[in-house]
């Protein structure tokens, strides 16, 4: 199993940046798709996750309002729309899959993408 984000790069104060995470190899189905971020000397904070199934979706507030999270079935891909980003943005963010397995989640991990927010 496998996720590989792409779409990270430097963008100015107030610009946009659309991240993908593509999953493949999966045997069972994912159940969420979450994105996480971890900006220098912090610990990993969550962004956003949604439902695969479902579509329900969830947001840090620091993020509500400027980011959307969506994802396309047939390709099996999330996306995290970034609009009106901000310094405080600046991290790498990394895409995770949960698969319910008996009674908890498994989770598996992207290798990560950079996101710079910098004038």
């Amino acid at each position: 199993a496998q996720l590989v984000e792409s779409g990270g790069g430097l963008v100015q104060p107030g610009g946009s940046l659309r991240l993908s995470c593509a999953a493949s190899g999966f045997t069972t189905a994912i159940s969420y798709m979450n994105w996480v971020r971890q900006a220098p000397g912090k610990e990993r904070e969550f962004v956003a996750s949604m439902s695969w199934s479902g579509g329900s979706t969830y947001y840090t507030d620091s993020v509500k309002g400027r980011f959307t999270i969506s994802g396309d079935n047939a390709k099996n891909t999330v996306y995290l729309q970034m609009n009106n980003l901000k310094p405080e943005d600046t991290a790498v963010y990394y895409c995770k899959g949960q698969v319910l397995r008996g009674s908890g989640l498994v989770d598996y991990w992207g290798q990560g993408t950079q996101v710079t927010v910098s004038s």
